[in-house]
Order: structure tokens, then sequence, then C-alpha cells
């Protein structure tokens, strides 16, 4: 038995300059018991028990740490056990080491369990017995990896229990995965009513974008280095693009899609992170809230859709049979739990302004997709054109040179994945007696610099809630911003739904439907291909 009043160990206190006040160390979270809500589903075997696993194996959990999953089916705790020895040697990221894991599994535990009062007794009970035989002290973080008809009747469940009170020096946090609502009207509901039962510090909101080591890296790349950040505005930026795009289709999961749909599943949540990142102002310090309240400024600062425009600021497609990586596939309207003459859209191109003195008339494209040509998520930053190009040709100069045009702008392409890293494209003269001009790439790649494999985006957020770090979760602010954009969106395609017969309009293993490459193609500009 761990002896619970034996002090946490904790750094020594030191000075800390202000400017890198809150920069993230490692650390090891206090005592505590993670309760993962669906214990038994696809998420906690293929993510989040890998990913504590990966924390156990690198030394960030602290003694006694413990997993409760909870679940419907009825299975032991050893049953349990081998079951996850299993999936975190398929689905891990770290090799599966038997004494790692024999240290690991002690603390894990497995119980059946309902929504209401006398369901979840069974979650109390194993939380008490964590506090009494592992040193928990009273620490929890409850997971809920359910559907979203689950999340408030698993709110109340936990507050009639009085599993949501935080007993003096303990914790208790909850974390609450997308989607977060449906629209406005539902996600300020959710956050009411999940008010009721939780502080808004309690309440972690889930995106595992803002995990990735290369989306961490943006704020790095652009606020810890002086070289890009003073061009990093509308006098010196034509426009940006974000692009996430998926290879697969829905794969079984059409009957969620028809309900979700690419704007809710992807730009709601994603994109509007990634957009929030790119274009928020320079950080007076590193804190959580100040983090969180720069994005939530640019969210604001977004120019409102009217449902009327919607239309001429978006495009809508919706895949059909094709071929993605030598493999046939069907269409969406062939996927299981897609109604015949289906008009939910898979994919989504989109133009928002924002109207600040950093961004005015600089706009950023926005796009996802399913059964794309390859996964791959990215942010380009395409620069203006030189004002004045000395290489244009005409009958005085020398031959060789080019029409301006056909030199091409310079780029800076931010990889999300699967290559993580950064491309500057420039222009640069090719050897030789002719002056002749060709774009080239100066590429940094995660891989190659640190010889050093990413942690998962799952395993920093998760260690970050244990810790008390809410910088990279969304708040009730960000999420309601993202959804007022998205929702006019909503309004205007309800207002004004496609034809049956327009879908689908993009094969399967294209870049979208002919009217995206259109859209972007009226106001001068293209598409990067990633």
């Amino acid at each position: 038995m761990i002896d619970t009043a034996l002090p946490v160990s904790r750094p020594p206190e030191r000075d800390v300059n202000p400017l890198l006040e809150g920069l993230r160390e490692a650390r090891i979270p206090q005592p505590c018991a993670i309760v993962i809500f669906g214990g038994s589903g696809d998420l906690a075997k293929r993510k989040l028990i890998p990913a504590l696993y990966a924390l156990a194996s690198d030394g960030l959990l602290p003694p006694g740490f413990t997993v409760i999953a909870a679940g419907r089916t009825h299975i032991s705790d050893d049953e349990f056990r081998t079951a996850m020895r299993a999936d975190v040697a398929r689905y891990g990221r770290v090799e599966l080491r038997a004494d790692v894991w024999d240290g690991f599994a002690e603390g894990l535990r497995y119980v059946t369990f309902g929504h209401d009062h006398d369901g979840l007794e069974p979650v109390a009970r194993a939380l008490r017995e964590a506090d009494e035989t592992r040193g928990t002290a009273g620490n929890r973080v409850y997971y809920f990896s359910v559907p979203p008809s689950a999340v408030l009747p698993l709110a109340d469940g936990l507050a009639a229990a009085g599993l949501n009170h935080e007993p003096d020096g303990s914790f208790v946090r909850v974390i609450v995965e997308k989607p977060f609502g449906r629209d406005l009207a539902t996600a300020r509901e959710l956050n009411r009513r999940l008010h009721d039962v939780f502080g808004e510090d309690q309440i972690y909101r889930i995106d595992h974008y803002l995990g990735k080591e290369s989306v961490q890296n943006l704020l790095v790349f652009r606020f810890g280095n002086g070289i890009f950040e003073p061009l990093w505005n509308r006098q010196y930026v034509d426009h940006v693009q974000i692009t996430v795009a998926e290879s697969i289709g829905v794969e079984g999961r059409g009957a969620y899609y028809e309900e979700a749909g690419a704007l809710r599943d992807i730009v709601q949540n994603h994109i509007m992170q990634l957009a929030a990142l790119v274009g928020m102002e320079p950080l007076s310090n590193f804190r959580a809230e100040t983090v969180r309240d720069e994005k939530v400024k640019l969210l604001r600062a977004i120019r409102p859709i009217h449902p009327d425009d919607a239309l001429s600021l978006t495009v809508r497609g919706q895949y059909g049979p094709g071929w993605v990586d030598g493999e046939q596939v069907p269409g969406y309207r062939g996927e299981p739990g897609v109604a015949t003459g289906s008009v939910r859209e898979t994919f989504v191109a989109m133009k928002i302004d924002i109207d600040n003195w950093r961004w005015a008339g600089t706009p950023f494209y926005l796009r996802t997709g399913k059964a794309l040509p390859k996964r791959a998520t990215e942010i380009v930053i395409q620069f203006r054109r030189v004002p004045h190009s000395p290489f244009v040709g005409h009958a005085a100069l020398p031959a060789g040179l080019v029409p301006r045009d056909a030199i091409d702008p310079n780029l800076l392409v931010v990889r999300i994945q699967p290559d993580e890293g950064i491309t500057l494209r420039f222009s640069a003269k090719v050897p030789g007696q002719a002056l002749r001009i060709r774009t080239v790439n100066m590429d940094f790649m995660y891989g190659s610099a640190f010889l050093k494999e990413s942690p998962d985006a799952y395993e920093r957020l998760l260690l970050d809630c244990m810790l008390g770090d809410p910088t990279l979760f969304a708040r009730v602010d960000e999420v309601e911003e993202a959804w007022r954009i998205c929702t006019a969106i909503l309004d205007g395609w309800r207002a004004h739904p496609p034809d049956p017969a327009d879908f689908p309009n993009y094969e399967a293993g294209t870049w979208g439907p002919p009217e995206a490459d259109e859209f972007i193609r009226r106001d001068g500009r293209v598409w990067h291909r990633p």
C-alpha cells in the first residue's frame, strides 16, 4: 500500500524569467486515477491505453497511477489487461516491454457502469479502492469517450453520485471529446449544462490536432524566430491556405457522417484551431490563458458570414466511386448507413476574411475532404510577389528571362502530418552562362533533425490534463466563436440545399470538385497540392 502522506516530488523553486513564464517543462503529475468511460471502445484500445503506456515507459506517470476503464461489456480485470496488452503491442508508439507493462498493468481496472446514480456505484467503489490501496489521493480525471448523446446524462450522473466534487487539496477534471454541439445553439446549451456540474477550469475539451508536435512547433516557429514574424501580416502575405485531406472515406461511419458532415467534423474544430494559431497576435507570455485569449481574439475578428453569402464563400462536395492508392472504393452513397440520394458533404472549401490590422485584405482559404488522393494536413503561407522584378523578359534584355508570373511566389509550408516539417520555397539561379531561374526548396524534417520519434498527440494531452495545463484544450468561448462562423454557413446551406442530382461531384482519388478549383481561381489563386 502506498503511503499517501508522503509528499509529492516537485522541482526546487527557482527564479523564472517573466518572458518565459508559462513555458512547460517535463513534470510528473500528482498521483491520480483516470476513469475512461467507454473503456472497451475503439478510442481506448487504439489511442488512450497505448498513450498512457507510452507515458509509463517514459517515466512520466506518478506512483500508484490507476486506470479505471468503465464500459458496458462484462469482462474481468484480467481479461481487460490481456486485451489491452495486445492492443498496446499492436497500436502503441513504443515497444512493449514486459517489465514496464507489468508495473503499468497493476493499475488497470475494469468496471461495468450505467449513467445514473446507481449505475456509477462500481466506478465510485473502484475510485475509493484506488485511493486506499494505490494512493491516488482523491485526484480524478474522467475521460468521456462516449457518444455525444451520452455526455450530459453521464455528467448529471457523476453529479448525482457526488463524483464531481473536488475534496480539499485534490482535483477532479473531465475530458470531453468532440463534437462540442451541432451548431451554436446546441454548443451553448451543452456548455451551460456542463457548467451546472463542473467549473470551466475542470473541463478539458480535447482536439487531438492541438497535441501534435508540428502544431505546437508553429508557435515556436512564429514567436521564437526574429526573421518570420515581421513578415507575418497583410503587407507581405498574399493569402493563407489550410488543408486537411484524408485519403480514406467514411469507413463504416456512414451513420455518424450523415449527422455530421465535413464542416462539423473537421472545419469547426481542427481547421478553426489551426487558423487561430496561424493568425493570432504575438504572445506576451506562454501562460495557458494568454494563449487562449489570443486565439479567441482571432476567431472573433473573422468577418461574420451572412447565410445568404454562404454559397458564394463555400463549395460543397461529395465523393463518388473511384480509385485511391490503387484500390477501387465505393462512393459515399454506397457506404453502409448512408441514405440513398444523400446530399451530405464530404468536402468543403471556403474563404474567410479577418477584420483586423494584421490580416485585412489577406484571405484564408480552408478545405477538407474525404477520399482525396493522399492523407495530408498542411498550412501554406503564400507571400506576395516582389513589387518590381528586374527579370521580366522583353526585347531589351538578354534571352532566357521569364515573364513575371512565371516565377513562383515564395511559399512557407508547415506540414502537420504525415511528413512533419517545414518547407520554404524560393527562387534561385540555375548554374550556367544563361540567366535561368528555378524554384528550390529549403526543408526541415522532424525525423532527420532530431532523430527522435515525436510522442503521440494523446500522450501530450493526457499528461497536460493530469498536470492541470489547459493550454492545448479548447475554452468555452473558442468553441462558441468557431460555431458562430460555421452555423451561419449551415443556415445558408439549409436555405439553399443542393439538388441530389448534383452529387456526387468528385471522384474518389481526386482533389475535390472542379468548382473548388474555380472557387479559388476567381481570386487569381490556385490550391497548393500537398
